[in-house]
């Protein structure tokens, strides 16, 4: 069966996908993603779409799905990467993505990511360190 990994990254885990999203993988991402949350006690969650050029609404609703099962699990949920044509059609499909945050490329999501906890960012810590 195919499986989009999930990497560890602290107390953040990173999706990167890079393949075609069906229907059926989108659900074993999400049935993936909220055990994981659930067994390593990530604080934040960073799905890369930048990979996608479509998106229809099944998919709209999953990434909608994982981020509301992430905050039930206390993960925030950032969304990076996303093409111009998919947000476009994301709005024409009058779908929201409540719960979840957005950035252009994953360095700026874990920014928010980092944001959204209350942690500083290296640059903020390295700052505080020196004052």
């Amino acid at each position: 069966m195919e499986r989009i990994p999930i990497l560890k990254m602290g107390d953040f885990l990173l999706v990167t996908i890079q393949v075609d999203m069906h229907d059926r993988l989108a659900m074993t991402l999400q049935d993936d993603l909220t055990e994981r949350i659930s067994r390593t006690g990530a604080h934040g969650v960073l799905i890369d779409i930048s990979s996608l050029e479509i998106v229809d609404s099944f998919i709209g609703r999953m990434l909608a799905n994982i981020a509301g099962m992430a905050r039930v699990l206390d993960a925030a949920t950032v969304v990076v990467g996303m093409q111009p044509a998919v947000a476009i059609t994301l709005v024409e499909l009058g779908l929201e993505l409540p719960g979840v945050r957005t950035a252009l490329d994953v360095d700026k999501g874990m920014r928010v990511l980092r944001h959204a906890l209350g942690r500083p960012t290296p640059q903020e810590a390295d700052a505080g360190a020196e004052g």
